[in-house]
């Protein structure tokens, strides 16, 4: 469908290429990060569930007959379609009587148990993934230099231009919400505000039929804020709780919510890299906590970029939040996999890429310029140890961070980038 003054994103690419290789493609993500809009970019007709015409006659009809939803040119967009979970039975059968590509592109915002439908849709309904947008998609990178190119060790040396701190924080308090670009600071930060409030007085109570606290709900994610970039267990959630908040929440009740924010793509943590490195080292298996948007725990803590400037250490944690949404997008564009990677003897990388032919790049994200040298050391020490300890070298090292003028390569052969030079 024409839509004017779309802006083009990543996952574009990706989307042609699954219609053209299945019969339904969902795609998943967070409320407001652009699904329904890219999703009508590629759509011949569409079937909005929450479409109030009619006083919302869309989702009657799709509960009574939900096979005159599916009737209209291909690709065909059924939005929000966890409105009424029956559908998704309704696309896999109609995929299945007629073998054609690219048939429907269904759209969530959360997912919903699988006992809501009967058929999982292997093989007929393909799964992707859509974030915020990257600051090269925001145009708040110039994107001359490469993902892919620097995991293929041939990213050129490139002046990039000065960036002050002043504008990463005003990035991180904005966010990748498309309705958020243009704006003021303020108009922002009221939008990523509103999302978590719409989380805790609408989303705990309508995604399943469980009875959460909406107050307990909101210390987790006060907790979660502070703990953000960090590989806090449950246990150590519960225990900053009843420190900063003086309130005493279970671990139960923690990993339920947990379940909960990853079923609405509030949060998407960082896997561990475990032992795919063939190291002799043991390798900790904690995943890294990480809001879907930096923005998030900038609203949840009330945060300006004056409180974020006065804070450089907390700056840093949410900085290495944004590089890592955004290399998570990157990423996807060449189907590689974002981890962490940390062992038992104090060995740290904050990003690990494992690209399809098995092979990795280590990425450290260090947000001045004076940090550079440290992170170069610690990729290149660690490296070496894993080659000592007969693991698998790395194919490529980078320092990613924020305040660089320039891209280039050391004599030691980790490249420097800065996050505001990068896209795919």
């Amino acid at each position: 469908m024409e839509i004017k003054g779309y802006r083009k994103r990543i996952i574009d690419a990706l989307l042609d290429e699954y219609l053209a290789t299945f019969g339904a493609v969902s795609v998943e993500g967070p409320k407001w990060c652009g699904k329904t809009w890219t999703s009508r970019f590629h759509a011949q007709s569409e079937f909005l569930l929450s479409d109030p015409k009619g006083n919302f006659n869309n989702r009657r009809l799709a509960l009574t007959s939900p096979s005159l939803v599916l009737e209209g040119a291909y690709p065909r967009l059924i939005d929000e379609w966890q409105e009424v979970p029956t559908l998704w039975d309704a696309v896999r059968n109609h995929v299945d009587s007629l073998p054609q590509k690219g048939q429907f592109i269904l759209t969530g915002s959360a997912s919903i148990h699988r006992s809501s439908y009967i058929h999982s849709g292997t093989g007929r309904i393909a799964h992707l993934r859509m974030r915020p947008m990257s600051l090269y998609e925001s145009g708040d990178s110039t994107g001359v230099i490469s993902l892919h190119d620097i995991c293929e060790g041939k990213a050129p040396d490139r002046m990039t231009g000065e960036v002050s701190l002043l504008t990463l924080a005003q990035l991180l308090i904005r966010g990748g919400w498309p309705s958020s670009l243009g704006l003021s600071e303020n108009q922002s930060r009221l939008i990523a505000q509103e999302y978590i409030k719409s989380i805790l007085t609408e989303d705990i109570y309508k995604t399943d039929d469980v009875k959460r606290d909406a107050h307990k709900v909101e210390l987790l994610l006060r907790s979660l804020a502070r703990n953000e970039s960090t590989t806090a267990t449950m246990k150590t959630l519960v225990k900053d709780i009843s420190e900063k908040d003086y309130a005493d929440v279970s671990v139960d009740s923690i990993a339920d919510y947990l379940n909960l924010f990853s079923r609405l793509y509030l949060i998407e943590n960082i896997p561990p890299y475990s032992n795919r490195l063939r190291s002799s080292l043991r390798v900790k298996q904690s995943e890294k906590h990480h809001f879907v948007d930096p923005s998030l725990p900038c609203a949840i803590l009330s945060l300006t970029k004056e409180k974020l400037i006065d804070d450089l250490e907390y700056f840093g944690f949410l900085f290495e939040s944004l590089v890592e949404r955004d290399l998570l997008t990157y990423a996807d564009s060449f189907s590689a996999k974002v981890y962490h990677y940390q062992d038992y003897e104090n060995n740290e990388i904050d990003a690990i890429l494992e690209l399809q032919d098995g092979s990795w790049c280590g990425f450290e994200i260090k947000l001045g310029a004076n940090e550079i040298e440290e992170g170069a050391r610690n990729l290149v020490r660690i490296n070496q140890d894993l080659l000592a300890k007969g693991g698998k070298g790395a194919r490529s090292l980078c320092v990613i961070c924020g305040l660089s003028n320039a891209s280039y390569r050391r004599e030691d052969g980790v490249y420097v980038v800065p996050i505001t030079a990068l896209k795919d």
